[in-house]
């Protein structure tokens, strides 16, 4: 129960700042998760994020709901999502409760300004970040001019726009048949040099 509480109160307090969405969300998932409490690695959160790409919902939701059935199975997973929505659900309450034409507010315009900005920079922290960790070698950074060129400019090129989660399943199974997996050549290059 202790453990449950524990994953609550994290997704909470994450649920609580998470401005931007997914992506923005990636340098604070990994301060918290992955630098603090050790719940996920690095590469395991890349793949969370890949994964909650292609999955129906919010990517850091998914991504809350991934780590807290790492950690303790489905009771995990309902006490990290219900700890991540619990903020903003109160919010959104009390926003429908007492204030009509929220977002017609002068002072609540500003402050989305200055929160865009803000989102911005996160991003573009998480993009270095994904990018130091996932373009390793030439097939990898082929990989990512394709699929960037399909997702940026692909509906102005082809009569039809590809879906991302295509894009994420068309690179997962490209990763299969070509890539190289980072983790085995480390622990492979260890057997050799242990010989």
């Amino acid at each position: 129960m202790k453990e449950l509480l524990e994953l609550y109160v994290a997704f909470l307090k994450i649920g609580a700042v998470n401005f931007g969405g997914g992506y923005a969300m990636l340098p604070l998932l990994e301060k918290d998760l992955v630098n603090k409490r050790g719940w996920t690695t690095m590469d395991d959160l890349a793949d969370y994020f890949a994964i909650g790409q292609c999955t129906p919902g919010v990517i850091a939701l998914n991504v809350s709901t991934f780590i807290g059935h790492k950690k303790k199975g489905i009771a995990g997973a309902l006490a990290a999502t219900i700890g991540f929505l619990t903020v903003p659900i109160l919010l959104i309450l009390v926003i429908a409760a007492f204030l009509t034409n929220f977002a017609e507010i002068t002072v609540v315009q500003h402050a989305f300004a200055g929160i865009r900005v803000c989102v911005c920079v996160l991003i573009l922290q998480a993009i270095l970040r994904l990018w130091k960790k996932s373009i390793v070698d030439n097939i990898t950074l082929i990989l990512f001019l394709v699929i960037f060129f399909l997702a940026a400019a692909g509906s102005y090129v082809l009569p039809f726009k590809v879906p991302a989660a295509v894009l994420v399943i068309a690179s997962g199974i490209f990763g299969v048949l070509f890539g190289k997996n980072g983790k085995s050549g480390e622990k492979g290059s260890g057997k050799e040099a242990s010989r």
